[in-house]
Parts: structure tokens; C-alpha cells; sequence
């Protein structure tokens, strides 16, 4: 009887000890787990998912070097990211030069864009994109990844990994205008994500053939007059669609393409015209649209005489301004007007539709 209380006694010890290196286990391997993670590694494992909309903003300012104030950052409401933004405004608020951001950016996990200008060349989609920098809900890709024109046999996994690192509450974007005219990128966008919010920026399809032709012409000097490229019979007036100058001025062509995978309501059409004009009213919609707090505002616009749009206003810590390359803004080369009235009455039709389709007068007519 004795020793059988003695055995009891002695199995139920041993049961305890195994549980408690259970869970001394369990930790390690949680501790583990977590340390990888914090230091990037848990990109590398495998993603069952591809279609992941999640409403990411971002909570931190390193976008390229932009820098957050601490009224920025106290502007936001508490969440689960909040505890690294924490570890990180000492970082943000320190000597060390704006660019530096390696520390910062072994944190959060690369995903595919929640938003991707799409279109168009010669719009204003890089003014765009730089205008959105300075929001601190926004992480962007700076060179256009041409993903899903050019790249798409690289694979999704490929893409992501262009992509930024994001925190929880950040949002993912990256611009690339000639998405909007290959016929493959709708179908190829809406397998990554049916929840992908599209912006393409439009200009008078007239004047965005004429920048066309004159970015091309500054490459490649010896190239023939725009009146020779834009016509198909110069004596008929016979507008050639096949020049790429023309063709992705037909705006409401694209558009059919990409209306049969996406709805109207995932769509935001900035006008390239009153992005110039009034940068601060069309950063308005964009964040609108994009479900952001209206942080750019015209506070952070001036309008340069001599390159004829608008330029951010020099940021905190930096000795100027921040304008657009010297590409931009390049004077145009004198074209006749009666070339330019015929290929106005060739878009005519389809601006309008393009305005029907969209809701959208942009008035270019």
C-alpha cells in the first residue's frame, strides 16, 4: 500500500515537470518566432493568399526621406503598431540625416499596393506620386516596377517584393502609366486583387500627344515633325492611330478594358489640368478616395513661374525646395494650328463619352 502511494506520488511530480518544460519550450520557441519576424525574416515564408486588401495606412513618416513631426505622429489614434512608432520617434527626431531609414525599415512586411496609378504618360502621374509622398499614410515605390506589362512572368512573390515595408495602418502604392493601355494589365491586376483602387491621372489628350512627342523628340533629335507622325494621309487629315502619341489619348477605349474586371466605384480620375492649377483641391480627392486624412493641403504648395507647375515647399531640414525633374516643364515645339484643330476634332467623340462613362466634364472640348 505504501510504496503504491509512493509510485502515485512520484508519476504525479514527473507530470509536472514535463508540463512546466512544455511551456519553457513553447516560450522559446514564441521568443524565437517573434525575433525573426521583427528583423524581416517572415517575408521569406510562404503566403497562401495573394488577394489582400486590408486598409493600410501609414502611421510613420519615412517615406524617401521625409521626415514625421511629432504633431503628425500625435495625430493619430492609438493601435497595434503604435508601441514600434513608439521605439521609433526618438529615430524620426534625432540628428540623423533624413535619408538614413535602414533601421526603421527592418520593420512591418512588404505587401502588394492597395492603390496603383495606372495611367496615363504625360498626365502628371509622377507629380502625383510625389504629392502623396508627403502624406505619412502613404508608402509608395519610387521607379515605376512595370510589373504587369513587362515583368508579369517574374510572378506575384517578385512583385511583393518591390514593394516597401508596411506597418499595420499603412497603405502600399505604386504608379506605372502604361497599365492603362496594355490590354493584359486589367485581368493581370484583378487576379492580385479585386479590391485594387486605380487612379489615373487625364490630360487633354491634344496637349498630352504634343508632351508625348516632345519627350520623345529630346531622345531622339532626328525624329520626323509631329504633323508627319500624327497623320496617317496628311491630305485626307487622316489621323494615325497607330502612333502611340495618339492612341493613348483615346481615353475611353482603355477604359472599356478595364471596366470589364473592375467597377466604376474602384476608379478615381485626377484631371492632369487642375492638378496644376489647384494641386491642393485634386490631393483633396485623391485622399479622399484613398481613405486618408486630408493631411496634404495647400500649405505645402507654390506654384514656379518658370517651370509652369506647382512645387512642394522646402521640407523641414532640407536647404530647398522639392521640384520635379528639369525634364519637366520642357518647352513645347511650335505646332501648326490647323494640325492641332484637326486632331482636337478627332478626340471630340470620344472625350465625350470618356465624360459620360467617368461623370466627369474635364473640359477639354
Amino acid at each position: 500500500m505504501g510504496c503504491s502511494k509512493w509510485r502515485a506520488a512520484f508519476n504525479f511530480g514527473h507530470l509536472k515537470v514535463q508540463s512546466k518544460l512544455s511551456v519553457f519550450f513553447t516560450m522559446i520557441v514564441l521568443f524565437t518566432y517573434l525575433f525573426y519576424c521583427l528583423n524581416g525574416y517572415c517575408d521569406s515564408l510562404p503566403r497562401p493568399v495573394y488577394d489582400q486588401q486590408t486598409n493600410l495606412q501609414n502611421k510613420l513618416t519615412l517615406n524617401y526621406g521625409q521626415e514625421a513631426s511629432q504633431e503628425q505622429l500625435g495625430a493619430y489614434n492609438a493601435s497595434p503598431a503604435s508601441l514600434v512608432r513608439d521605439q521609433l520617434s526618438d529615430l524620426l527626431n534625432s540628428d540623423v540625416p533624413s535619408n538614413n531609414i535602414s533601421v526603421a525599415n527592418n520593420f512591418g512586411s512588404k505587401k502588394f499596393p492597395q492603390a496603383i496609378i495606372i495611367g496615363v504618360k504625360k498626365g502628371g502621374t509622377r507629380a502625383l506620386l510625389e504629392f502623396l509622398r508627403i502624406h505619412p499614410d502613404v508608402r509608395a515605390v519610387g521607379a515605376e516596377p512595370h510589373f504587369f506589362d513587362r515583368f508579369y512572368d517574374k510572378g506575384l512573390e517578385w512583385y511583393r517584393n518591390l514593394m516597401p515595408r508596411t506597418l499595420e495602418g499603412q497603405i502600399t502604392m505604386e504608379k506605372t502609366p502604361s497599365y492603362f493601355i496594355t490590354k493584359e494589365a486589367p485581368r493581370r491586376v484583378f487576379t492580385m486583387s479585386r479590391h485594387t483602387k486605380l487612379i489615373v491621372v487625364v490630360r487633354d489628350p491634344v496637349t498630352r500627344a504634343v508632351s508625348d512627342y516632345t519627350q520623345t523628340l529630346s531622345k531622339s533629335p532626328t525624329l520626323p515633325s509631329f504633323q508627319n507622325l500624327v497623320f496617317r494621309n496628311a491630305t485626307t487629315g487622316l489621323i494615325d492611330t497607330s502612333w502611340s502619341a495618339v492612341r493613348i489619348g483615346i481615353y475611353a477605349k482603355h477604359l472599356e478594358n478595364w471596366l470589364r474586371f473592375f467597377p466604376l466605384s474602384r476608379f478615381l480620375f485626377v484631371s492632369g489640368e487642375r492638378l496644376v492649377t489647384d494641386p491642393a483641391g485634386e490631393m483633396g480627392r485623391v485622399q479622399d478616395f484613398l481613405g486618408l486624412k486630408r493631411v496634404v493641403t495647400d500649405k505645402h504648395f507654390y506654384f514656379n513661374q518658370t517651370k509652369g507647375f506647382p512645387c512642394l515647399k522646402k521640407p523641414e531640414g532640407s536647404s530647398r525646395p522639392r521640384c520635379l525633374g528639369k525634364s519637366k516643364g520642357r518647352p513645347h515645339p511650335q505646332i501648326p494650328s490647323e494640325v492641332l484643330l484637326r486632331l482636337r476634332d478627332f478626340y471630340r467623340p470620344f472625350n465625350l463619352k470618356f465624360y459620360q462613362m467617368t461623370g466627369q466634364n474635364f473640359g477639354w472640348d
